[in-house]
């Protein structure tokens, strides 16, 4: 293997894998379970949260993501931890199916083949393994990844996979050498902001103290500037630089892992 000086890490849920078909999924295994009436207004809830933060705003806990949000919801229907992993693992099942489709970010596969001479590319999710393989065929990633690290934990468990990962790099190669992507801060990228690497933001939520060094709407957006990381001899220090930064505020297409 060629000697690489940059490691680019993907979240993939939110951000390598686009759109609401798994989270419909993941609602409407929880609603299975619940009694007609209340599964049809917990289905009518999860719709209209999904469409914009402005309907769960005044709640104690405000949800980070489309799953977030249905297992917010789901508590409020007294549906236990146990069911609501049932439900998730059973939601998994579907994954890339006409069921609960996905789609990829515009031009990810020709980013990522652009940027593999130089860079080791890593997919790391929270999600577990059931149908990642045919969910990356389905986008068109089949082999795009030096690695796939499944059921990681994020945050606690991100940051000892990220110092392995770090490992990877050259002698003298400082931790800004490594670029953490995702949708959602606190889990995909504030393990790698305190160990001093690079990250990129995207999609349309973030809390007020989120300081990437990137940050964009939709990940090609986010294209040019990590093409200029990955030539760059001294990466920016982390939080220095905003790319895009004006955030909608709905819950659009985007979704971080569960």
């Amino acid at each position: 293997m060629p000697s690489r000086e940059r490691v680019l890490v993907f979240d993939f849920d939110g951000t390598v894998s686009l759109g609401h078909g798994p989270i419909r999924s993941y609602a409407r295994f929880i609603a299975g379970a619940l009694p007609t009436a209340a599964a049809i207004e917990f289905l009518g809830r999860f719709e209209t949260g999904i469409s914009a933060t402005s309907s769960v705003t005044g709640w104690d806990e405000r949800p980070i993501d489309g799953y977030d949000l249905v297992r917010l919801l789901a508590e409020q229907y007294d549906v236990t931890a146990s069911a609501r992993s049932a439900a998730y693992l059973a939601s998994r099942q579907e994954l890339a199916t006409n069921a609960a489709p996905v789609t990829s970010p515009a031009g990810l596969a020709d980013f990522l083949a652009e940027a593999r001479p130089v860079a080791h590319l890593v997919l790391a999710t929270n999600a577990p393994a059931i149908r990642l393989g045919e969910a990356l065929a389905a986008l068109g990633l089949a082999g795009a990844f030096d690695a796939v690290h499944t059921s990681v934990g994020k945050p606690d468990g991100f940051g000892p996979l990220l110092d392995s990962l770090l490992a990877l790099l050259p002698i003298g190669a400082t931790s800004a050498n490594l670029a953490s992507i995702g949708d959602v801060w606190q889990n995909d990228l504030v393990p790698a902001h305190r160990l001093g690497a690079t990250t990129a933001l995207v999609g349309v939520l973030s809390p007020p103290t989120a300081t990437p060094t990137y940050r964009a709407d939709h990940l090609h957006e986010l294209y040019p500037a990590l093409r200029d990381w990955l030539d760059s001899a001294t990466p920016p220090a982390p939080g220095t630089t905003s790319l895009v930064p004006t955030f909608t505020t709905a819950l659009t297409t985007e979704k971080a892992d569960q």
